[in-house]
């Protein structure tokens, strides 16, 4: 009998464990919307005998070159010519060694995987490009998410390329830059006068009132799927030296666990050699993740509110956080804590030093390995990837605090030298 999706074989509660068929689902029905996230399960025998290494070589070098591990329609990609946002070069991101960070880190090896080089100029693209294929599969006519920016600015962008009307929900202190993002994309941008969480409740209720489909992350578990390429393309782009350790920032939750899906599917059939470990950073403002991973698993989730400048993480109730916390416990990782000033202080030194401009949240992942060095977790031979996950043009004023003034002067070369002869370097 074939299969609706090509190699996905069913849905599973990561909580009680119940299965589903792989259809237009959210939850699971015994443990409800906020604790029965769903997991997509695979053959992977089936898997493994397509996506060769073989295989991948002749395939374009975006995340649909993985079509086989994503929860797509057999005809995919024959039949969606008429989907713009498979037209859009989303993943690939290149990996780049860092000397100068590495050595000023005191770290052994340090790569960066620059998210921002996505067409929407975030990670969270790999997510929308699947959301949307799913919800046309579905025959919805409006796609809908709650967001702090980015996945916001990726749903419009992506739902523009497809001709697919988004309705997004950011709470009252986005930045400007993806607000500008979402409409010039020609979202209808509904703001919300109050948190990430209020509007998040909202978009929820919307969605189940009007039938739009849910982009939202934390609960559709078919956006994982696009989000766990990252971790597939690390795999593959770094088989032959793999990472000891992967640095992610962490708000939701579900972009370090897809991120350890994708490595784990890698290892599974064979590209990579051996698993990294991960380190989680998250905002001292905003530590919910974190601090539910230094208890035990079973023990309840207590909300707590959430305050940082890394907009993108700053989240008081992460949806994800189970998926999270087993993700890092899994692969022996460890969850690490930063504050605002350690982040604005990368937002100054990563671009100076690197060339890659991250905007808060990204770089919060890099403020996080110089936490974990100075604490002795990792190591100064470890080979660390963070991953940078949005560009710093995302968030101009924040990054602009960082960024200093630039020199007014008259226009004399004796002004000139009196500028240069005070030059202060990083």
């Amino acid at each position: 009998m074939r299969r609706h999706h090509s190699y996905v074989s069913l849905l599973k509660c990561i909580v009680c464990g119940r299965e589903y068929p792989a259809v237009d689902r959210l939850a699971c029905d015994i443990c409800g919307p906020v604790e029965g996230i769903c997991d997509v399960l695979y053959d992977y025998e089936g898997v493994r005998r397509k996506m060769t290494k073989k295989a991948l070589l002749s395939r374009p070098q975006d995340h649909w070159r993985y079509r086989e591990l994503l929860p797509l329609h057999p005809d995919f990609p024959k039949n969606w010519d008429r989907s713009g946002c498979v037209n859009l070069r989303v993943g690939w991101t290149p990996i780049c060694v860092t000397r100068r960070l590495g050595d000023y880190l005191g770290c052994g090896s340090l790569h960066i995987k620059d998210e921002g080089c996505n067409p929407t100029a975030s990670f969270k693209d790999r997510a929308s490009s699947v959301g949307v294929l799913k919800a046309l599969e579905f025959g919805r006519s409006v796609i809908a998410c709650a967001s702090t920016g980015n996945a916001a600015s990726s749903l419009a962008g992506f739902a523009a390329a497809s001709g697919l009307p988004s309705r997004i929900f950011v709470p009252f202190h986005a930045p400007e830059p993806k607000l500008t993002q979402l409409l010039i994309y020609g979202a209808q941008v509904i703001r919300i006068r109050g948190s990430y969480e209020q509007a998040y409740d909202l978009c929820m209720q919307a969605c189940a009132r009007y039938g739009w489909y849910n982009r939202n992350c934390a609960v559709n578990c078919y956006l994982i799927e696009g989000k766990k390429t990252c971790g597939l393309e690390i795999g593959e782009q770094m088989a032959d030296h793999p990472p000891d350790w992967v640095a992610v920032s962490v708000g939701d939750g579900c972009t370090i666990a897809g991120i350890w899906k994708g490595l784990k599917e890698m290892h599974l059939l064979g590209f990579l050699p051996r698993l990294p470990r991960l380190l989680g950073v998250q905002a001292e403002g905003a530590p919910a993740v974190a601090r539910q991973f230094e208890k035990k698993e079973d023990d309840a989730f207590i909300p707590a509110p959430a305050a940082t400048l890394a907009d993108s993480i700053c989240v008081s109730v992460p949806r994800n956080w189970r998926k999270a916390v087993r993700a890092v416990r899994e692969s022996g990782g460890q969850f690490i804590t930063v504050s605002d000033k350690a982040i604005i202080e990368a937002l100054k030194y990563v671009p100076r030093l690197t060339g890659v401009f991250g905007e808060p949240a990204a770089v919060a992942a890099i403020a996080g390995i110089a936490a974990a060095r100075e604490k002795g977790i990792l190591g100064s031979n470890d080979m660390i990837l963070a991953v940078v996950t949005g560009n710093g043009l995302k968030d101009v004023k924040t990054s602009s605090t960082a960024a200093g003034a630039p020199h007014d002067i008259e226009p004399t070369i004796e002004a000139l030298e009196a500028v240069i002869m005070n030059r202060k370097t990083l």
